[in-house]
């Protein structure tokens, strides 16, 4: 796609220094098949500085100020409808805590580009992670190898060429624009997680397709789990929270599109596994 526009679409909140450094990587990037990169970032009420320092550094960053409740999903969804009225191409899903190698956009968009080519549908791409300390896969698209077992998603491991996913966590996740003609933003009904294999799950539903791209593109580490040796009320806590937990409301939305007839049971039972898992530790 000579000529092609791309928007990057990131959100956060206090951790500045992986901010920067996201930015850093994002602007070392080299693409001759883009005519333009624009960045927009929503700020989600960080109060360590991060607005001021991306402004000072990366003057070109659209930078645009929301409250702290708005979490990973609410942000992207600010962001890309701010992108909408200026209908790229492209439109690149990217986590702030993402160091990307030097080559992934060319990766990303290469890839894009072949795959328009040799497939009918309109196809996502998305770029896998791996660890900073181990290199091991962290993130990227995932697959359900169990149809007895819905809601339980494995990582596709890239190999030589495009492989095809199910899903996707959205960490550096590449959407044309005939993918968001058809089904638009990320779904309202969720906070923080859970946005991002929603809507892998509805591209696929209205007939798009979704491919990982060989190799990784960057790191990024994975979120730390909480502690078996934590209290019940901390691992409630956790259960419930937007950020590494299962909202009850959100999760049993969630559960209730994806995981067919048996849904309910589905829903209840990672809590159940929570709770297990704590009375054995203890």
């Amino acid at each position: 796609m000579t000529g092609a526009r791309l928007v990057v679409l990131m959100t956060c909140h206090n951790r500045v220094d992986r901010t920067l450094n996201c930015l850093g990587s994002l602007a070392g990037q080299q693409d001759a098949s883009l005519h333009g990169l624009d960045v927009v970032l929503v700020d989600a009420g960080s109060t360590d500085g991060t607005r001021e320092a991306v402004r000072e550094q990366f003057p070109d960053v659209k930078v645009i100020e929301r409250g702290p409740d708005l979490f990973w999903n609410g942000g992207m969804r600010v962001a890309l409808a701010h992108a909408y009225e200026t209908d790229p191409d492209l439109y690149l899903w990217l986590n702030d805590d993402v160091q990307l190698d030097p080559d992934a956009i060319s990766k990303l968009t290469s890839n894009h580009c072949e795959l328009r080519e040799s497939v009918e549908a309109p196809a996502i791409v998305v770029g896998s992670t791996r660890d900073p300390a181990t290199g091991k896969l962290t993130y990227g698209g995932v697959t359900r190898p169990d149809r007895f077992r819905p809601l339980h998603y494995e990582l596709v491991h890239p190999g030589d060429v495009p492989r095809p996913a199910e899903t996707m966590n959205g960490n550096c996740v590449l959407v044309p624009r005939d993918v968001v003609s058809r089904i638009g933003s990320l779904a309202a009904a969720y906070t923080h997680g859970m946005g991002d294999y929603d809507y892998g799950h509805r591209a696929r539903r209205a007939g798009c397709e979704i491919w990982v791209v060989p190799g990784t593109i960057g790191t990024c580490a994975r979120n730390p789990p909480p502690s078996p040796a934590a209290s019940v009320a901390e691992h409630r806590r956790r259960a419930v929270s937007p950020t590494g937990g299962l909202p009850p409301t959100e999760w049993r939305t969630f559960a209730r599109r994806w995981a067919g007839p048996l849904w309910p049971i589905y829903a209840v039972s990672p809590y159940l596994r929570r709770f297990a898992r704590w009375v054995t530790a203890r």
